[in-house]
């Protein structure tokens, strides 16, 4: 695996809204007592008539959030993922998704990223929850390039969304600004045809270095970078499927109703191929550090590898 940048997605989040908030005086940002761990103390102090504070209160933030945005504000409210998907659950379904108001939720250190505070802090529900809500959207950008893209693709995006980010820095998946991206489509990291690997959010990593892996043994894995879980790009998915044959996904997340589970429900339906789900299983995430997690659960680079060499030989059996 490559060096971490030394730049989380979290401070590539706030940097970029910053900029264009000095240019758009409608944009706002929102939090509940998190401005130091949402890196948002450069915005307060230079931007601070287009800064919220609500204390540690969410379900008012959201509430508050979707006011705003009512009149005509571009909202992004920062705070604790683990907080914004359950604590203000309510809040988000009937505020912002059953009201359609377009505001974007940045979920902070979601995943496993507060490690060993342990499971109340952990958000690996997320994806399986919000994305019942008619309307509401989610990504998962992979790297502080991608999370500048999205930020500038959804300041005027009409729909409201959920945008999950980690804590500590992660490497660079994309070397330069020279990349399409889309929302709603996935990118394509690794063409092949033996079998495809498919990653959302931190994940991403990971799968690129399994793909290389792969690709010293004489396996030519294609690597999916599905950034965008809802809208969901159903096509690529099914491309991959008939092209390849098989599918490994991996996750921080549990393995019940995240991105496995969708790949899952699309090709079961119009595809059936040979599946991995990598993610978290049905128990409390052992007290560890991030990079730990993903070991012990087998969603890291290793795990991913591993898995792709099983299902190579299970299909060969």
């Amino acid at each position: 695996m490559k060096e971490p940048n030394k730049t989380p997605c979290r401070k590539s989040f706030t940097s970029t809204l910053l900029d264009l908030a000095r240019e758009d005086k409608k944009i706002i940002a929102v939090t509940s007592d998190a401005s130091g761990s949402a890196t948002l103390t450069d915005f307060a102090k230079t931007l601070p008539e287009q800064f919220v504070e609500v204390g540690i209160a969410e379900q008012n933030a959201v509430g508050i959030s979707a006011g705003l945005a009512s009149a005509g504000m571009k909202v992004f409210i920062f705070g604790p993922a683990c907080f914004y998907v359950a604590r203000a659950l309510e809040q988000v379904k009937v505020d912002m998704a059953y009201s359609q108001m377009p505001v974007k939720i940045c979920g902070v250190s979601g995943g496993v990223a507060y490690s060993q505070l342990g499971a109340t802090h952990h958000s690996l529900h997320d994806i399986a929850v919000l994305r019942t809500f008619p309307g509401m959207e989610i990504y998962l950008p992979c790297d502080v390039r991608q999370t500048r893209k999205l930020v500038e693709k959804l300041v005027n995006h009409p729909k409201p969304a959920y945008i999950r980010v980690g804590r500590n820095a992660v490497p660079d998946v994309y070397e330069s600004d020279d990349f399409d991206f889309e929302l709603g489509k996935a990118n394509t990291l690794m063409e092949g045809d033996d079998l495809t690997i498919i990653g959302t959010g931190e994940t991403v990593a990971h799968c690129l270095e399994a793909g290389k892996m792969l690709k010293e043994k004489g396996v030519n894995a294609r690597v999916l970078d599905m950034h965008s879980i809802k809208p969901f790009d159903k096509e690529a998915v099914l491309k991959a499927a008939r092209e390849t044959g098989r599918i490994v996904t991996a996750e921080e997340h549990s393995i019940y109703g995240g991105l496995g589970a969708i790949v899952a429900e699309i090709t079961a339906q119009e595809c059936p191929v040979k599946m991995r789900i990598l993610g978290v299983p049905d128990e409390n995430v052992i007290h560890a550090s991030p990079l730990t997690v993903f070991r012990h659960y087998g969603f890291d680079y290793q795990g991913i590898y591993d898995a792709c060499m099983d299902i190579l030989k299970s299909a060969q059996t």
